[in-house]
């Protein structure tokens, strides 16, 4: 079962882990025909564009309240960039194609997203069931990832690990994976690890500790670097450090973990030892309430940013939950969404977003003082 049951509001709701489901069972059968024709997938090809500040005026898309700090959000580029669509393949991937067989793959559905510490974009897809790597000479999925032996079915977190190696999860077939990129490996964290529905991931450097929201069992389990468990926070509730189905995960430069409760509409903080420390959020379809909430990511200011899949939009909070700002809207154009699901914040400030359904990466920056 790839999707949840809750109550809000005396209504049953479903809360769907893949987003292709969630699509599906708010689309009318004879429509989802014509939409699913209608949905760009660009085409693949990376530019230095990608990686830098167009010289071009930044567009800015924002909503923010007069009484919020002085800062804007502003569109940067995009991958696949929009140049891009319109170029054709290179000679080399038509040649593959006539003399191999082989179709080069476009970015289908991104899920979530990380730029490692090499500066390179590692991707997860949920329509081609892979995950992309970007660097600035070619974008690819690497051959030791598409050919291994896991049907990954559900991917929803991707983070950077020790040694420049990669973790993320796969909801569906209840496993953690680890990338290691120079010896081109894809593997099972721990074999003998068992959970049920593991859905965010994030790694503390400080404590050498995986962070795993466990949506399944409405916990947080804390790992050590081999996978095996050390603690976990939680249970199923609607009390201070209790959840209902949660699922991304992200952890500030200060130690700091923030936890979307999804079922329970709201953000919760803890600090490294699992105290709460703040929560907020309520479900609704106000400017500053919940409806889908999915990824989660916090500037170096200290501003909470979560992407919500049914307002199309990113929503900024302080740590105290006061609404500060939101940018975004349903549809194509830069600066809008449709369905965005993971976020990603650098540490020069750079906001990626993963635009599910308009098959790119949206890149922003935070700009002039967001300083509370």
């Amino acid at each position: 079962m790839d999707y949840i049951l809750s109550s809000a509001n005396g209504k049953e709701q479903r809360h769907y882990l893949n987003s292709s489901i969630a699509l599906k069972a708010r689309i009318p059968g004879r429509m989802e025909k014509t939409l699913n024709t209608s949905l760009p997938f660009f085409r693949l090809s990376l530019t230095l564009l990608l990686f830098q500040v167009p010289a071009l005026a930044q567009e800015t898309v924002q909503e923010q309240v007069k009484s919020s700090p002085a800062f804007q959000v502003e569109f940067v580029s995009q991958y696949p960039t929009v140049e891009s669509k319109h170029q054709n393949k290179k000679l080399a991937d038509k040649l593959n194609q006539i003399l191999f067989g082989k179709i080069k793959k476009d970015l289908g559905r991104p899920v979530s997203m990380i730029v490692s510490q090499t500066n390179q974009y590692w991707i997860l897809d949920q329509k081609n069931k892979s995950i992309f790597h970007v660097n600035t000479k070619k974008s690819e999925i690497p051959h030791y990832i598409e050919k291994n032996k896991f049907n990954l079915n559900s991917l929803v977190s991707i983070c950077n690990f020790k040694n420049e190696q990669i973790l993320f999860s796969d909801s569906y077939l209840n496993t953690i994976f680890l990338i290691d990129p120079e010896n081109k490996k894809c593997s099972v964290l721990n074999d003998s690890l068992k959970l049920e529905k593991p859905t965010g991931i994030i790694f503390s450097a400080a404590n050498n500790e995986i962070w795993v929201t466990e949506t399944g069992k409405h916990r947080i389990v804390i790992l050590n670097e081999k996978g095996e468990i050390k603690r976990t926070i939680g249970k199923r509730g609607i009390g201070k450090g209790e959840f209902n189905f949660p699922t991304h995960i992200w952890m500030d430069s200060k130690g700091l973990v923030y936890v979307v409760d999804a079922m329970n509409f709201r953000v919760q903080i803890f600090d490294s030892q699992g105290i709460v420390q703040s929560v907020f959020g309520t479900n609704g379809d106000a400017t500053g309430n919940f409806a889908s909430p999915k990824g989660i990511a916090t500037d170096s200011y200290g501003n909470i940013y979560v992407a919500d899949a049914l307002f199309n939009a990113v929503q900024i909070f302080d740590f105290n939950g006061n609404f500060l700002y939101t940018f975004g809207s349903q549809g194509q154009d830069a600066g809008q969404f449709w369905m965005p699901s993971g976020i990603y914040i650098d540490d020069k400030d750079f906001v990626y977003v993963s635009d599910t359904y308009n098959s790119r990466v949206q890149i922003f920056h935070v700009t002039t003082d967001a300083r509370k």
